[in-house]
């Protein structure tokens, strides 16, 4: 949970420097795990899928949650060696965010590169 509080405080805005394939990943996790809760909740108060109130409550979770995870994926493209410009490939269908989810499986590239130092050491 503290790699998801550091990324929703200290790091909300930073794009530079890397981040390890766990801070990206258990950011992600605690997203869809935070996602699923207020689906859960939503389906207990018999609210439906076409509730206003529900798509106002996306609306607003994508915005809060959209710059950390822009920033955290691209200092976890820094951390393989690549330009944060790399996330426009998300853009692409199909074959974009395959890409991406591929590159985010990638150890970190040994050692000092020029985004900073390997942040597992």
């Amino acid at each position: 949970m503290e790699w998801f509080i550091s990324c929703m405080t200290t790091n909300y805005f930073n794009f530079q420097g890397r981040a390890r394939r766990k801070e990206y990943w258990l950011f992600i996790l605690f997203f869809y795990i935070i996602c699923i809760g207020i689906g859960v909740i939503a389906g207990f108060m018999g609210v439906g899928k076409s509730s206003t109130a529900i798509k106002a409550l996306q609306l607003i979770l994508l915005l809060i949650f959209l710059i950390p995870s822009l920033a955290v994926q691209v200092r976890r493209l820094h951390d393989i060696s690549r330009s944060g410009w790399w996330i426009l490939l998300n853009l692409i269908p199909l074959i974009g965010p395959l890409v991406i989810f591929i590159f985010n499986l990638l150890d970190s590239t040994p050692g000092d590169n020029e985004y900073g130092p390997n942040p597992k050491y």
